[in-house]
């Protein structure tokens, strides 16, 4: 190899490869190994196998990864390269057998099927990834998710880049939302730096993105555009680089794409297909669950400014994942439900589909806007400021649920992390209630989870000298039995997948004459959108309410337990309920919820041998 060619490769200048080869050169003199210099040739290393294999594994004993750190490097590597690199070299790098590594490119392969990439391997050749640069590169922001447990304190992907690159970016995206008056989420800031960081990389590596004829006209119209431009000029004066306009556009997507924080009018102006869409959204919403939400101003413009974002990472393929999206379907059945159902119609009248991990951030809209409808007039006693890094919906969403349950508490203001200082100049607060880490704080703080669970409740009632506050709704304790026919409660039900059991269900329901004809279809539907289950081994399917004649449950216990998604359930409940009956859904997913959490209760339903000992069992609980 020619020191030129190691220069590039890792990315340092070739005075530090000379000076790293003068140090390779004295640890080679205890061994049977030498370097050899060729001038106009280059460097290599003259060894036999024997000793070659002696000092890999003294040197993978002083620093052996990790089987999720060799896959997230292997993955990498693979995203990274012009040329496919055989087994045999990753073999060697982490002295571990070729099937090792084969069973590594399997898991690999299986996980870049979401980016639609693949990975084509030819024997004594070796492996490549083939696909389009846009879609390795998305592929390449997502690495953490290659493997969860990595991904819990940080973005694994930062550690594959320099600390300086990191600092510099970050800056000029500071300076950005500066000088453009602009605010991002601190999720959508960080996957603005991973890409901007990849896009260098890939610039280096002479690996450019391609757009579109029409897609480069519809960019440089945005303003956006000329946020990029600006941004861009910082990182070619800082890093040496010139970025062509296709990775200027490619940027303005993602620039049109991240999260805002900021509920500004000229955000709320500008896109008027986000705006129809969201009344379109609220109308249909009000009509499922008879909530008022078209009376509520701040629902409004914080779903468009959120739905601009959700709009333009459908059309440009950056597809997100949501890490709160198992315990918002626990934590908000009902509204998670109701926001799938009215998402289904949109997407025939609006083209598009929205996914489940972007379904589940609406439902934090729609569900602070219930609690601040519901919520009691607030107390002021305590200031307080919420600082919350995941964007204004779950901001809003926190500060509706400690105003409702805690009217001692005054919320002064909702903001990111990077914005304490100056809003502890504009408002007096008492302390902070953050959903991050504030270890420099100069303020008193408590931290809480993002969706503000049990045990937070408790520390934040203890943390303000042990407020409590009751909720004032009481549930009615036969709430089922005006429900449950005995002739929908199915025992010991065996079917090999969850979609068997629905459609079981739901041609139960139009037999007895509950439910129209096409129930059948819209509940099987429902399902393939997203898995019903609330965890607890309990699953709630349901259909359109336009579709139900009258209200009532179907039930299926399973002889066994049966995979639904993501879980493992035993008791179904399919729900049909009416819209003139939409009141009490609330309360029945809501006591149905309840039962989730008390696995004795949900055992003791699953043992029952008859209809009344099951409808026993619920009302005495």
């Amino acid at each position: 190899m020619q020191i030129k060619e190691l220069s590039d490769e890792l990315d340092c200048s070739e005075k530090t490869v000379r000076n790293d080869l003068d140090r390779m050169e004295g640890f080679l003199q205890d061994t049977r190994a030498s370097l050899l210099r060729k001038p106009g040739i280059g460097i290599s290393i003259e060894i036999d196998e024997a000793e070659r294999t002696k000092i890999l594994r003294s040197l993978f004993s002083n620093e052996q990864k990790t089987a999720e750190e060799r896959l997230f490097e292997i993955a990498f590597q693979l995203l990274t390269s012009p040329k496919a690199i055989t087994l045999q070299y990753w073999a060697d790098r982490y002295y571990v057998p070729k099937t090792t590594i084969k069973k590594d490119i399997g898991t690999i392969t299986y996980w870049l099927q979401r980016f639609d990439l693949e990975i084509v391997s030819k024997q004594r050749i070796g492996s490549l990834i083939e696909g389009p640069e846009l879609k390795k590169r998305n592929a390449m922001a997502h690495l953490s998710e290659l493997i969860p447990s990595l991904s819990n304190e940080k973005n694994m992907v930062l550690n594959l880049f320099f600390s300086y690159e990191i600092a510099v970016i970050k800056e000029a995206l500071k300076s950005l939302q500066k000088k453009y008056s602009i605010g991002f989420a601190d999720e959508a800031l960080d996957s603005l730096l991973v890409h901007a960081l990849i896009m260098v990389k890939r610039i280096r590596q002479k690996s450019p993105v391609f757009v579109q004829a029409s897609e480069r006209e519809t960019a440089l119209n945005r303003k956006e555009y000329q946020y990029a431009g600006w941004f861009f000029n910082q990182l070619e004066e800082a890093f040496g680089l010139r970025f062509p306009e296709a990775e200027r556009i490619y940027f303005t997507w993602h620039l049109i794409s991240g999260k805002r924080v900021e509920e500004t009018e000229q955000v709320l102006q500008y896109d008027q297909e986000s705006k129809v869409v969201v009344l379109h959204l609220i109308r249909k919403m009000g009509k499922l669950t008879l909530f008022p939400f078209e009376d509520d101003p701040i629902l409004q413009n914080g779903l468009i400014v959120h739905m601009h974002s959700v709009i333009s990472r459908i059309k440009y393929g950056f597809p997100i994942t949501n890490p709160l999206l198992e315990n918002i379907k626990k934590m908000y059945p009902y509204m998670f439900s109701m926001v799938i159902l009215a998402i289904e119609e949109m997407k025939d009248k609006f083209g598009f589909d929205i996914p489940e991990d972007e379904a589940a951030y609406i439902v934090l809209h729609f569900q602070a806007s219930i609690e601040r409808l519901e919520g009691k007039r607030k107390v002021e006693k305590k200031k307080a400021l919420i600082v919350c890094h995941m964007g204004i919906g779950m901001s809003h969403l926190l500060e509706a649920k400690i105003q409702q349950q805690y009217p001692d508490i005054d919320i002064v203001a909702c903001i990111g992390k990077a914005e304490i200082m100056d809003a502890l100049k504009e408002h007096q607060a008492d302390f902070i209630i953050s959903t991050v880490n504030l270890e420099k704080a100069n303020m008193e703080y408590i931290q809480i989870s993002p969706l503000f669970g049990l045990e937070d409740k408790s520390n934040l009632s203890r943390f303000v000298d042990k407020l409590k506050v009751k909720r004032n709704v009481q549930q009615e304790q036969n709430i089922f039995s005006s429900f449950i026919a005995p002739e929908l409660v199915f025992f010991d039900i065996e079917k090999e997948h969850r979609y068997q059991v629905v459609e079981m269900l739901a041609m139960a329901l139009y037999d007895k004459g509950y439910v129209k004809k096409e129930f059948i279809h819209s509940a099987v539907q429902r399902e393939r959108n997203s898995a019903t289950a609330i965890g607890g081994g309990i699953a709630i399917p349901h259909g359109d309410p336009a579709m139900i004649h009258k209200t009532v449950l179907a039930i299926a216990i399973m002889k066994e337990p049966i995979e639904w998604g993501n879980e493992q359930v035993s008791l179904v409940f399919m729900l049909a309920i009416s819209k003139e009956n939409q009141g009490e859904i609330r309360n029945i997913i809501g006591r149905i919820a309840d039962f989730s959490e008390s696995p004795l209760l949900v055992h003791e339903l699953i043992a029952a041998e008859n209809d009344k000992d099951f409808l026993r069992v619920l009302e005495e609980r």
